[in-house]
């Protein structure tokens, strides 16, 4: 097994750094790495949640959330989780989602 099969949080325990400062690297990592993870989970329970909604053909719930959903593709944007680019294309087709819904419907 190579170093790239394990989380870092199990690396943090089989590998440690020698030197301090790549111990405190090792801490940012571990630490930053638990935050990216539940923020991904946030913003992909967001659009999920969005998506199910258009799915059910509940329009007025989904306009109603669609704000809150930009507001966590933004802020995730803002803290380098996902790039603009990516922030504006999910944006950009969930609203288009929901336009053609509630036009088919």
């Amino acid at each position: 097994m190579t170093r790239g099969d394990f989380p870092a949080t199990i690396i943090a325990i089989f590998i440690m750094p020698k030197t301090k400062s790549a111990q405190k690297a090792l801490r940012q990592n571990v630490r930053r790495n638990a935050l990216n993870i539940s923020r991904k989970s946030a913003l992909k329970s967001a659009v999920k949640g969005f998506s199910i909604l258009i799915k059910e053909k509940k329009m007025d719930e989904a306009t109603q959330t669609l704000p809150n959903v930009y507001k966590t593709i933004d802020k995730m944007q803002k803290v380098n989780l996902i790039k603009k680019g990516k922030a504006d294309r999910m944006k950009s087709r969930l609203t288009k989602k929901l336009v053609s819904q509630k036009s088919g419907s």
